[in-house]
């Protein structure tokens, strides 16, 4: 190793909520001379973008500086990296600057390929191109949606990996309850698209979105995604979702079927997401991941091949869903974990798969989906069987108690 090398004994790339809550964590759990990697200088807390998407949130509770949310006694280096050297054990900067570490750990989130449909980048830069996965589209958004009186507006899911894929699905439910309000939903026609056979793929929670869907008059295409888009003719093209061999949706798609073409006024998207360019060049990657994810042990978050390497949230190729509420208890696990192994012991903590996604199913109620990788049931609250269904309850933990978590407890690594 070069002499003149900065070294750290705990490197974290990625400053949003995976590797800052396991910086917390770690800090408190007795690890020091902890780095943390990351480019922006505004911090997201992306859960509030459906709700900034559907108008009932402003957007500056999105967003705090990133300063100011570093855990105590963790040094941030604003930088971009360019590459990891795992057998080197060393992280390249865009800057040619390198860092050496005793312990690496990957929270670089997911990029978003808006660019892997053809037609979908132009749209959204114009007026009637929106979403709910970036600030300023969510900002667009929340206009656009209160704003129209009339005419299509079309929802899109994607396929394969994506940080929380069933958001894709909350600012709809928000507009709808709001054009209803107004009077104006009959006059608008809400269409959704979906890669999957049922909405979400947990009977209890399909059969409450169902009956939303019902309730709002939706339109969905199952088993169908975005596969092109016009945005001079305001079209889009969607065809049936491939599927792997074995799949359980094998009798349900046809990747050799016709496409369907539909016209919008307002095309809400989310587009096709991967691991960043960059990391997926790595040998870090697994190569069972088709979206360049980091490969790691599902319980342990650790990398097989290189024991000194871990990762988590939406950059790990773990077998959950990817969402925020799935980091809660991988940054415990990792965390208890990696101070484990500096210290020569075996590793005590298991993820067991846990993931939530709440549903905004109206402006007062979601529809709260605990699960596990197998999208079986796996609810916080056992004795309270009711827990998935419409509640007014746990809308307020959604839209007024998990930001106050997230920036007071989450960031820190306190809960």
């Amino acid at each position: 190793m070069n002499s003149d090398m900065e070294h750290h004994n705990v490197v974290i790339i990625g400053g949003g909520n995976a590797g800052l809550s396991v910086a917390g964590r770690l800090r408190r759990y007795g690890a020091d001379d902890i780095v943390v990697i990351e480019p922006r200088n505004t911090h997201y807390y992306q859960p509030m973008f459906s709700h900034v998407a559907g108008g009932t949130a402003p957007s500056r509770i999105a967003t705090r500086p990133q300063a100011s949310v570093i855990p105590r006694g963790v040094r941030w280096i604003r930088a971009t990296v360019h590459t990891i050297d795992p057998d080197a054990k060393t992280v390249t900067l865009t800057n040619g600057s390198q860092i050496s570490y005793g312990q690496l750990v990957v929270g670089a989130g997911i990029q978003m390929d808006w660019s892997a449909v053809p037609g979908l980048a132009d749209a959204m830069e114009t007026p009637a191109g929106i979403s709910n996965y970036e600030l300023a589209y969510a900002q667009k958004a929340s206009k656009t949606l209160r704003d129209i009186r009339s005419g299509t507006v079309v929802f899109t899911q994607p396929a394969g990996p994506a940080t929380c894929s069933g958001a894709a699905q909350k600012p709809m439910y928000l507009a709808c309850d709001d054009w209803r309000a107004t009077g104006v939903l009959d006059d608008i026609t809400v269409i959704l698209v979906v890669p999957t056979r049922t909405l979400f793929g947990m009977p209890l929670i399909d059969k409450e979105l169902e009956r939303k869907v019902t309730e709002y008059g939706i339109e969905v295409h199952y088993g169908s995604e975005l596969v092109e888009v016009d945005a001079g003719s305001q079209t889009i093209a969607i065809a049936a979702t491939p599927v792997q061999p074995g799949s359980d949706l094998a009798e349900q798609s046809d990747p050799l079927a016709p496409r369907t073409h539909l016209h919008y006024d307002v095309l809400h998207a989310v587009p096709p997401q991967s691991a960043p360019d960059w990391l997926a060049a790595t040998t870090l990657a697994d190569p069972a991941s088709p979206g360049g994810f980091v490969e790691v042990d599902a319980a342990t978050l650790r990398h097989p091949r290189y024991p000194d390497v871990w990762a988590l949230g939406d950059a790990a190729a773990t077998t959950n869903s990817k969402s925020g509420g799935a980091l809660r208890q991988q940054t415990f696990v990792l965390a208890k974990n990696l101070v484990a192994a500096l210290k020569g012991k075996s590793l005590p903590k298991a993820y067991n798969g846990y993931s939530v996604c709440p549903f905004t199913v109206s402006r007062s109620t979601v529809v709260l989906s605990e699960f596990d990788d197998r999208y079986r049931p796996k609810p916080s609250i056992p004795f309270w069987k009711g827990l998935a269904r419409e509640h007014r309850f746990t809308w307020v933990a959604d839209r007024y108690v998990l930001p106050w978590v997230y920036w007071n407890l989450i960031l820190r690594g306190r809960a």
